[in-house]
C-alpha cells in the first residue's frame, strides 16, 4: 500500500508540475483533465482501507434486479404507437425521474438507513458471538447424556420394531394384469 501511495504522489507532483509549465500556454478559462492511475501491487489490497470505492458500488451483484430501462417497464408493439415525440419525451422524463427521484430519496435517507443497517448488524453480531454461540455450547456440553439415552432409546425400542414391520411389509408383492375383457 505504500508503494502504491509514493507512486501516486510522485504521479500527482508531475501532474502539478506539468500543470505549471503549460499555465503559460494555454487560456486561463481552459480545464486541463488530470488523470491518476492507481496500481498496487498487493494482491489481497482492497483499498477499502482509507475511502471506500466510488466507481465499483456493487462489486457482488446483490442488486442486478434493479437494473431497470424504460425498455423493460414501457414497450409498445408495432400494431399501436403513440407520437414519435410523446415516446421520445416519456422516455428521457422516465429515466430522469428515476435517476433524480433516487438521487433525492437516497440524500435523505441513505445515511439514517445505514446507520440502522450498521447498529441492526452490529447488535445481531453480538448477540450471535456473546449470547447464542455460549448458550449452544453449553447445551452441547451439557447434554451428551440426553444424547446417549436417546441412542439407547432408538437402539432399544424403536429400532426393532421398524425392523419387525420392514420384514413383515417387505414379502408383499403388488401385481397389475390388464383385463383384457372391457
Amino acid at each position: 500500500m505504500t508503494t502504491a501511495f509514493n507512486r501516486v504522489w510522485t504521479q500527482l507532483t508531475l501532474v502539478e508540475m506539468e500543470e505549471q509549465r503549460l499555465k503559460d500556454e494555454r487560456p486561463a478559462e481552459e480545464l486541463m483533465e488530470v488523470k491518476v492511475d492507481v496500481q498496487s501491487e498487493d494482491v489481497n489490497s482492497t483499498h477499502s482501507d482509507t475511502r471506500p470505492l466510488i466507481n465499483v458500488r456493487d462489486p457482488k451483484g446483490v442488486n442486478n434486479s434493479l437494473k431497470v430501462t424504460f425498455e423493460d417497464v414501457i414497450a409498445e408493439p408495432p400494431s399501436v404507437r403513440s407520437f414519435d415525440k410523446v415516446w421520445l419525451w416519456s422516455h428521457a422524463l422516465f429515466e430522469v425521474s428515476r435517476l433524480w427521484i433516487y438521487r433525492l430519496i437516497s440524500l435523505l435517507l441513505a445515511v439514517p438507513v445505514s446507520l440502522a443497517a450498521g447498529i441492526l448488524f452490529a447488535v445481531l453480531s453480538f448477540l450471535h458471538i456473546w449470547l447464542i454461540m455460549p448458550c449452544v455450547q453449553l447445551l452441547l456440553i451439557n447434554m451428551h447424556w440426553v444424547q446417549t439415552v436417546w441412542g439407547s432409546l432408538l437402539n432399544i425400542l424403536i429400532s426393532p420394531l421398524f425392523t419387525s414391520i420392514g420384514k413383515c411389509c417387505g414379502q408383499i408383492t403388488i401385481h397389475l394384469a390388464k383385463d383384457e375383457d372391457r
